[in-house]
């Protein structure tokens, strides 16, 4: 069952307990802190992501090879995703957009391998890199510019006679930023993976059928393997759309009044 469930991809299992805090001592009871898959995979990611960034800097040529240009390029695709929405003073978040990017990215891209864990289909796991997002802008904001970031609020040009409504509109819409950040990502994840295993799971159960079967599955054959496809592109645009949402999000803080 757990082959063709589209669900059981999405579960999350301990691998190793650390503790129990508080409780009854019953089971279920307390606050269960484990090492789980989803922990693992993220692990991995940020692994894999410095060893890869350790190799491709150490020793650098004037002419890169392979490993030093795939680096480079995604340094620089970073950089002036983050000099077009927030300017030349924005350079100083590189490191954060530039760690959120690829650690998205790599994610993603790990869920796509058979048997592994995408930890970017939880909301719990993208809603806290929304609020990472979201206390970095309301921190610096107000360390920056003091209460002139209030000005976030007020667009410049609006009669003050609509302010009392477009005021209230301007906060809701801050406000929501971690949560539509957050369900963006987790949700075309989680769609597109659940899509994806349908279709394999109609392929994996029609083949048993006989000829009419093994027929059958031809479709849902084709039909998976453009989802992958698909997948492998949403995965890189989602990660390119946190990346971009939070340039914008951190331009707000440096030029509250714009």
């Amino acid at each position: 069952m757990a082959g063709t469930d589209p669900i059981h991809q999405f579960v999350i299992t301990d691998i190793f307990p650390i503790a129990t805090i508080g409780g009854d001592g019953t089971e279920g009871s307390g606050i269960h802190l484990a090492f789980t898959n989803s922990a693992l995979f993220m692990v991995a990611t940020v692994v894999v992501i410095s060893l890869y960034l350790i190799l491709s800097s150490s020793g650098k040529r004037l002419i890169p090879n392979r490993v030093q240009l795939v680096s480079e390029l995604v340094y620089q695709f970073v950089a002036n995703m983050v000099r077009s929405s927030a300017g030349t003073e924005g350079m100083k978040f590189f490191p954060l957009v530039f760690s959120l990017f690829t650690f998205i990215f790599i994610g993603n891209m790990f869920g796509m391998v058979p048997y592994f864990f995408t930890f970017t289909s939880h909301i719990i796991v993208t809603f806290a890199l929304s609020m990472l997002v979201f206390l970095t802008v309301i921190i610096y904001g107000f360390v920056k510019n003091g209460p002139k970031f209030l000005k976030l609020f007020v667009p410049a040009g609006v009669p003050g006679y609509i302010l009392p409504i477009v005021t209230p509109i301007e906060v809701i819409s801050f406000l929501s930023r971690p949560i539509s950040l957050s369900v963006r990502l987790f949700g075309n994840i989680l769609a597109g993976h659940i899509t994806l295993k349908v279709f394999t799971g109609f392929m994996v159960t029609m083949i048993p059928l006989g000829f009419l079967g093994a027929a059958g599955s031809i479709l849902p054959l084709i039909m998976g393997v453009a989802i992958t496809g698909l997948e492998f592109l949403v995965g890189s645009v989602q990660a390119y759309v946190f990346a971009v949402l939070t340039c914008m999000y951190l331009n707000d803080a440096i030029h509250p009044s714009h």
